[in-house]
C-alpha cells in the first residue's frame, strides 16, 4: 500500500505481522500532550504494583478469540496495526496519475477488487480469477460472458493503487465556494457571567467582559476573516435561549420558534431545510454585524432545537459547517439533558447521536465549544462533533475567537466516506462489530489530516496454515464523494510478509502507529462504556513502551504517546472508582453509563484522543510518513 498506509511489526508472539521500517518522524514543537483533566473526586492513592518476575522467553500460545475484551487479566499488546491517513487518500488532486475511468471488477462473493496481486487462470474458453481473499472462483469470460465487459483483461491487471472515478454525479455540479457557515450561539442568562480580562492598578479599575461580549467580539473577527478569505461564502446566524431565533444573513426579519415548536423534530427539520438561502458574506456583512452587536442574554438553553435547525439549514449545501457555542446544559426542548421545569419531558441524550447521523448523511460538519467552569454535558453534546468530523473544545473569553477561526479552517475533503478492509479468511479484526475477514467502517466527513487505525489478528485454528505462508494480501477500498460531488472508489492492494518469530527488535516497531491506535481505540472503548477493556489495552501498551525504552532511547514523539496513555489511564481509573463508589452507596440504583460520569474536561480529552494524529503528521507528505 502507499506510504499513507502503515503496518507495524510484531512485538508479542503472534502468527502474522507486516513490516514497516524507517527513520523516526521529525519533532513537532507545536504539538503538546493534552492536559490531564481534574480528578472527579479524591481517590485514595493507588498501591504500588507488586513486582512481577520476567516471563520465560518461550513463545506462549496464541490467545483464543474474545480474550481481548474479557477484562480478566492484562494481555500482550497486539502490534498488528494499520493506520490510514484518510485526509490524504481522498485528495484526488494529488492522485491524478492513478485515476482510471474503467469499472472495477469485483469478486462475486466477498466484493474484493481484482488487482495486480490477483492471479488469473485459463480454463478452456473461460478465464477464472480465484479470489485471494475468500477463495471464490470468478469466471471472467466464456459462454454467456463477453470479454469486452472487462477491458482490464485485454492488458495487465490494474495497479496496486487505483482510483476509479465514476461517471455519474449524485446531483448537479455545485460551486465549491457555495457553502454555508451557521453560527449557533447561546444567548441564555448564564452568558452574562463576566471574567476579568485586564487587571486594575492604581490608575484604573480592572476590566470585566461577559461571555456573550467575548463571543460577539469573536464573531466580528470571524466575519471579517471570511470576507477577506472567502467573500462568496454564505453565512447565517442562529441564537437560542427560551426560544430559537433565526436571523439568517441578517437582511430579513428574524424567524422565532418557541413552545411546541421546540419539541417537534420534523417541524424543525422541515423549517431548516426550506429556509431561504442566505446571501454571501460580501453582501451581508453589515447586516450580520448589526445583528451580532444587538444580541442580549436572557432565559434558558434550547440547545437541541437550535442545533437541529442549524444542521437542517446547512444541509442545503454539502460541505457546510455549523459552529455551536454554549455555556450551559440543554434544559428545554429536544435534546434537553436536565429538566428546567417539572412538567418538561425526560432528558434525551440519544437525540444528539440521531442529529449527528443526520448531519453526517448531509455532509455537514458540526463543531462544539463550551465555556470552562461549566457542566454542559459535553460527553453527550460532543457526539455532534465526534461523528461529523468537527472540533470539540472548552474555551474562555480569551480563546473563543481563536477556536472559531480554527473551526472555520477545517475544510471538508470528502463526504460519505466508507472504508472496507479485506484480509484472507482466518484473519479477523478485534474490538469491531464484525470479526470476519472483511471489515466495513463508515467514516462520514473527512477533513485534512484525519487518521484512522485498524487492528487485525489471526484465528487460533488458522495459525498453522498462516505459518506456512510467505505473504498475505490486504486490500483497502475507500468509497467517497468529493466536494464537487464526484463519486470515487480508491482501491489499494498489497501483500505483506508473515513472520513466526516471537522476538522482534524494538527498533523496527512503528511506535507512531501503535501510539495513535492505542489512543483512538481506548478512547472509543471508553465512550462506548467498555472501560475495563480500555484499561487492559492501556496496560498492555504501557508494558510495551517500557520494554522498548529499555532497548533504545525514547524519542520525543514516543514520550508524547506515553503521556496520552497515562492521561487515558487516569480517566478510566476515575470512571471505574466512581462507579464502584456509587454502587456501594446504592446497591439497588439503576446503573448508569460510564459516559455520563465524564466531566466536561475529561470528555474533551477523550473525544480529542479519538481523533489523535501522528506526531509530525502535519509536516510530512503521505509518501514520507514511514516512521
Amino acid at each position: 500500500m502507499p506510504a499513507s498506509l502503515f503496518l507495524s511489526r510484531e512485538h508479542a508472539p503472534s502468527t502474522t505481522t507486516t513490516t514497516t521500517t524507517g527513520s523516526p518522524s521529525s519533532q513537532d514543537q507545536a504539538l503538546a500532550p493534552p492536559p490531564v483533566p481534574p480528578r472527579l473526586f479524591d481517590a485514595p492513592a493507588p498501591k504500588p504494583p507488586c513486582a512481577i518476575p520476567d516471563p520465560p522467553r518461550v513463545p506462549p500460545p496464541v490467545p483464543p478469540r474474545g480474550v481481548e475484551g474479557s477484562g480478566e487479566s492484562p494481555i500482550k499488546a497486539n502490534v498488528n496495526v494499520l493506520l490510514l491517513n484518510v485526509g490524504q487518500l481522498v485528495d484526488i488532486s494529488k492522485a491524478s496519475g492513478i485515476q482510471s475511468n474503467q469499472k472495477p471488477v469485483y469478486c462475486q462473493a466477498c466484493k474484493a477488487v481484482m488487482s495486480t496481486v490477483s492471479s488469473l487462470q485459463g480454463r478452456q474458453n473461460t478465464n477464472v480469477w480465484c479470489c485471494e481473499f475468500c477463495g471464490s472462483e470468478n469466471p471472467l469470460s466464456g459462454p454467456g460472458k463477453k470479454l469486452s465487459r472487462h477491458p482490464q483483461l485485454q492488458r495487465p491487471c490494474p495497479g496496486r493503487d487505483v482510483m476509479y472515478v465514476h461517471e455519474d454525479l449524485d446531483t448537479d455540479y455545485e460551486n465549491l465556494e457555495d457553502m454555508l457557515v451557521v453560527f449557533c450561539v447561546d444567548v441564555s442568562g448564564s452568558m452574562s457571567v463576566t471574567s476579568e480580562t485586564s487587571p486594575g492598578n492604581a490608575m484604573r479599575s480592572p476590566t470585566y467582559v461577559s461571555r456573550l461580549q467575548g463571543v460577539q467580539d469573536a464573531l466580528h473577527k470571524a466575519l471579517s476573516s471570511l470576507l477577506q478569505k472567502s467573500p462568496r461564502r454564505r453565512v447565517a446566524l442562529v441564537t437560542f435561549n427560551n426560544e430559537v431565533t433565526v436571523y439568517g444573513d441578517g437582511t430579513v426579519a428574524p424567524l422565532t420558534i418557541r413552545d411546541w415548536g421546540l419539541l417537534d423534530y420534523d417541524y424543525l427539520r422541515q423549517q431548516g431545510e426550506t429556509y431561504s438561502a442566505p446571501h454571501c458574506i460580501a453582501e451581508s456583512l453589515l447586516s450580520l454585524t448589526k445583528r451580532v452587536k444587538e444580541l442580549r442574554e436572557d432565559g434558558a438553553t434550547a440547545l437541541g432545537p437550535a442545533a437541529l435547525f442549524s444542521v437542517a439549514m446547512a444541509s442545503q449545501y454539502p460541505g457546510s459547517k455549523v459552529i455551536v457555542c454554549t455555556d450551559g446544559c440543554a434544559n428545554i426542548g429536544l435534546g434537553q439533558l436536565e429538566q428546567e421545569q417539572g412538567h418538561c419531558a425526560a432528558p434525551s441524550p440519544y437525540f444528539y447521536s440521531q442529529l449527528a447521523n443526520y448531519a453526517t448523511e448531509k455532509g455537514v460538519i458540526v463543531s462544539v465549544m463550551t465555556f470552562e467552569g461549566e457542566d454542559c454535558r459535553l460527553a453527550e453534546v460532543g457526539r455532534l462533533a465526534d461523528l461529523t468530523g468537527g472540533r470539540i473544545n472548552i474555551v474562555n473569553i480569551g480563546t473563543v475567537a481563536t477556536e472559531i477561526q480554527s473551526a472555520l479552517a477545517d475544510n471538508v475533503m470528502a463526504t460519505g466516506v466508507m472504508a472496507t478492509l479485506l484480509a484472507p479468511e482466518g484473519v479477523y479484526f478485534p474490538f469491531e462489530d464484525d470479526e470476519a475477514h472483511k471489515l466495513v467502517r463508515e467514516i462520514g466527513n473527512v477533513t485534512e489530516g484525519l487518521e484512522i487505525t485498524f487492528q487485525f489478528a489471526v484465528k487460533p485454528d488458522k495459525v498453522e496454515s498462516f505459518q506456512r505462508r510467505d505473504r498475505i494480501p490486504f486490500q483497502l477500498q475507500l468509497d467517497f464523494r468529493t466536494r464537487d460531488l464526484q463519486r470515487v472508489t480508491r482501491v489499494i492492494t498489497q501483500q505483506r510478509r508473515v513472520t513466526t518469530s516471537s522476538w522482534v527488535w524494538a527498533g523496527s516497531l512503528n511506535m507512531g502507529v501503535l501510539g495513535v491506535h492505542c489512543a483512538q481505540l481506548c478512547a472509543r472503548l471508553t465512550m462506548e462504556g467498555r472501560v475495563l477493556e480500555a484499561q487492559n489495552q492501556l496496560r498492555a501498551q504501557q508494558d510495551l513502551l517500557k520494554d522498548i525504552s529499555q532497548q533504545k532511547p525514547s524519542p520525543r514523539e514516543e514520550s508524547v504517546y506515553g503521556n496520552w496513555i497515562s492521561t487515558m489511564s487516569m480517566i478510566c481509573e476515575d470512571l471505574t472508582d466512581n462507579k464502584e463508589s456509587k454502587e456501594a452507596k446504592a446497591d439497588h440504583a439503576q446503573p448508569s453509563s460510564p459516559v455520563t460520569e465524564l466531566s466536561d474536561e475529561a470528555a474533551k480529552v477523550v473525544y480529542q484522543m479519538k481523533r489523535a494524529k501522528s506526531v509530525g503528521s502535519r509536516k510530512k507528505p503521505a509518501a514520507a510518513m514511514t516512521s
